[in-house]
């Protein structure tokens, strides 16, 4: 799986010719503080591209010194065959946080998607109680699975050390599809007081309505945020039968954004599907940020 196909497989496939139909929703503007609140969870995101060597002892430049404090305890992947990742503990928030690496479309490496790509049911060991109803992207479930039980076995450890009881996971890319299936992921396998929040940045499409529909009532404190003309977040197309969740923010441009209600149903001009429509309006560039003057990618770990 490789991110140029996303892009070729979103070039024949037109996303917006057979697009849902939309629904009117409401946007709400976001103050500057309420958008600068999210700058600790971009520098999450971005830590996450940076060499497991450098975030291990957090000594990732830029991202690993605005989050003074962050204790890193397990870190994996190698960013080819298994995206990099680490988990740690949070003690200005009491929190543990799962960070994800997402794909950099300047190198056209990292796994996002392929043509060849389906929707299929959530493994039932990792996801239990879900139905054949719930569906998500084959790839992304792939790659989940190849770190999850890894990874649940040190937040539980890290939970149980440190009495924290919240839950936060990140991640840009394809990293955000994997942070928003860990958060319906660590719903269903800890105990119902652990609070789960997951921010997520520039995700594709992970799952079908009913997967939406599942995030939307197990995951109520989810966000998603979009980048000016950043087309990822519009593909694999809903025709395909994908639907993001709800919690959209997108930054229109520099300081200005707003909350789209609803799922993936916008009918607002400056929701992301209605800036967006199509692939040939999108500005690839603007997956990397900036987010509010953080932009996100391997060569920005420094």
């Amino acid at each position: 799986m490789r991110f140029r196909s996303a892009l070729l497989y979103g070039l024949s496939a037109m996303t917006v010719a057979l697009a849902a139909p939309a629904t009117k929703r409401s946007v709400t503007a976001l103050s500057s503080s309420q958008l600068s609140s999210f700058a600790p969870f971009t520098q999450f995101a971005r830590a996450a591209y940076c060499d497991s060597s450098k975030v291990k002892n957090w000594q990732c430049g830029q991202a690993c010194d605005a989050l003074p404090g962050f204790q890193p305890t397990l870190t994996g992947g190698d960013g080819n065959e298994v995206q990099l990742f680490f988990v740690g503990y949070w003690p200005q928030q009491k929190s543990v946080v799962v960070a994800h690496e997402g794909t950099d479309p300047l190198q056209f490496e990292s796994d996002l998607t392929d043509v060849n790509f389906f929707l299929d049911d959530l493994d039932t060991s990792l996801f239990p109680g879900t139905t054949h109803a719930i569906q998500v992207h084959n790839g992304f479930a792939a790659e989940h699975a190849k770190t999850a039980t890894t990874i649940l076995t040190e937040v539980k450890r890290l939970l149980s050390q440190t009495g924290a009881k919240q839950v936060i996971t990140v991640g840009h890319s394809l990293g955000g599809a994997l942070a928003e299936l860990d958060s319906l992921f660590f719903t269903l396998q800890l105990p119902s007081d652990v609070h789960i929040k997951a921010v997520t940045y520039g995700t594709p499409r992970v799952g079908n309505p009913e997967f939406a529909a599942m995030i939307d009532s197990k995951v109520p404190d989810f966000v998603r945020i979009n980048n000016e003309k950043d087309l990822i977040p519009i593909v694999p197309g809903r025709f395909l039968g994908f639907q993001h969740p709800h919690g959209e923010i997108h930054i229109v441009s520099p300081g200005n954004a707003v909350s789209c209600s609803g799922d993936d149903d916008a009918d607002d001009s400056q929701c992301t599907i209605k800036t967006v429509p199509n692939i040939f309006e999108g500005n690839i560039l603007n997956h990397l940020g900036p987010y509010e003057g953080i932009s996100i990618g391997t060569i920005f770990c420094n």
